[in-house]
C-alpha cells in the first residue's frame, strides 16, 4: 500500500440517490451522484422503485467515479458504505455491493452510520472552508432527520434533541404538495420564500418539551389554513403563493433557531454546524449567519454539494475510519433503524 496516499471508496445508498465517491487522504478526487426522476410523479419516494434504480446505477456510478478521480480499483485501500439509517431495500444494494468489491479486492470494508456522515461532512479537506473544533453542536436535517447532537470527537456523538415525529423536510414537502407544488417542494417553498413578506400569515408552534421537535402538528395547521382560505378565494394560493412559503419558511426557521438557542445555553457551546438535505435552504444558512452576531456564534455550513445525500460524506467518515484500523467483516448487515 502507498503510504502517503490513502484511496476510500465511498458508496450511499439510504435512499433515492446512488452516489459514489473516491477520497485520497481526505480530499474529494470525484463525488458522482445518480439522481432518481421516477419518483417525481408519485410525489414521494416509492422504496421499491428506489431499489430496482440502485441496482441498475450502482455500477456505472462507480466507475464513473474512479474514472473522474483517474485512479484505478486495484488502487483502492478501502470500501466505506453506508449501514443505515435508510430504506431497507436501498441499503442492500450498497451493502451487497461494496462487501463483494471488498471481497474481489482483498481491502478492508468499512460501514458507516448515515446521520454520522451528514455531520463528518465538515471535516472533507476543503480549502475554503473551516472545520468546526471540538466540542461542537450538530443539526442534521433533512427529509427524514431532525437532530441536534453534541459532538465531543470524530465518533463520540451525543443526540441531545430530534424530533418526536415527522422530519422538518417532509414538513417542507408535505406543505408544498398541500400547495399544489411538485415533489421535492422544499428547493421550491425556499424559492418563493425569497419574495414574499414572512410575517403575512401566522402559523402555530409546536409546544414541545427542551431540544425535542414536532412537525406533524405544523403540517395540520397549513392543511386547515389553506383549506379555509381556497373556500373564501378558490384563487387564493395562486394571489398568495410567495407569502404563504416565506411565513411557513419563517415559522420552521424560527423553530430550528429556537431549539440551536437552547441547546447552545444549556452546554455552552457556541460552535453549530448544519448538515443534511435541508441546510441547503438559504433562509436557513441566513438565520446561522445571523446568529452570529446575534448570539456569538461561530457557524459552519458545509460545501452546497455535501448538504444533500452524497458518497463523499461516506468517504470521510471512512477514511477517519481506516486511520485507526476500525474495519468490519463480511457478516455485517444493513440496518433501517440504527442508533449513533
Amino acid at each position: 500500500m502507498d503510504q502517503q496516499k490513502i484511496y476510500i471508496l465511498g458508496i450511499e445508498s439510504s435512499c433515492d440517490d446512488t452516489s459514489a465517491a473516491i477520497l485520497c487522504n481526505g480530499k474529494v478526487l470525484s463525488n458522482v451522484v445518480a439522481s432518481q426522476k421516477i419518483h417525481e410523479q408519485y410525489g414521494g419516494v416509492v422504496p421499491e422503485l428506489a431499489s430496482r434504480a440502485h441496482q441498475q446505477n450502482i455500477v456505472p456510478v462507480i466507475d464513473q467515479a474512479l474514472k473522474q478521480a483517474g485512479i484505478d480499483k486495484k488502487q483502492l485501500d478501502g470500501i466505506a458504505f453506508t449501514r443505515g439509517p435508510g430504506l431497507m431495500g436501498s441499503l442492500l444494494v450498497g451493502t451487497s455491493f461494496a462487501k463483494s468489491l471488498a471481497l474481489a479486492l482483498d481491502i478492508p470494508l468499512i460501514d458507516v452510520n448515515h446521520m454520522q456522515a451528514h455531520i463528518l461532512a465538515h471535516f472533507i479537506e476543503e480549502e475554503e472552508f473551516d472545520k468546526p473544533e471540538f466540542p461542537f453542536l450538530a443539526m442534521t436535517i433533512s427529509g427524514g432527520h431532525t437532530q441536534i447532537v453534541k459532538v465531543d470527537n470524530y465518533f463520540d456523538m451525543e443526540v441531545i434533541g430530534e424530533t418526536l415525529d415527522d422530519a422538518v423536510g417532509e414538513a417542507f414537502d408535505k406543505s408544498a404538495k398541500i400547495f399544489g407544488l411538485p415533489y421535492p417542494g422544499g428547493p421550491l417553498i425556499d424559492k418563493y420564500a425569497k419574495l414574499g413578506n414572512p410575517k403575512a400569515f401566522l402559523f402555530p408552534k409546536p409546544k414541545v418539551g427542551e431540544l425535542n421537535f414536532s412537525f406533524s402538528g405544523l403540517k395540520t395547521s397549513v392543511l386547515y389554513f389553506t383549506q379555509k382560505k381556497l373556500k373564501e378565494n378558490p384563487n387564493f394560493i395562486e394571489e398568495n403563493l410567495n407569502d404563504i412559503c416565506a411565513s411557513l419558511q419563517h415559522t420552521i426557521i424560527n423553530i430550528l433557531v429556537d431549539k440551536l438557542k437552547k441547546a447552545s445555553k444549556q452546554t455552552g457551546i457556541k460552535r453549530i454546524a448544519i448538515g443534511g438535505g435541508v441546510s441547503a435552504n438559504s433562509g436557513i444558512r441566513a438565520a446561522l449567519k445571523e446568529g452570529e452576531h446575534k448570539f456569538g456564534w461561530k457557524t459552519f455550513v458545509p460545501k452546497f454539494e455535501y448538504t444533500t445525500d452524497n458518497a463523499a460524506m461516506i468517504g470521510i467518515v471512512g477514511y477517519l475510519k481506516f486511520l485507526k484500523k476500525d474495519f468490519t467483516d463480511m457478516s455485517v448487515v444493513a440496518k433501517s433503524r440504527i442508533k449513533f
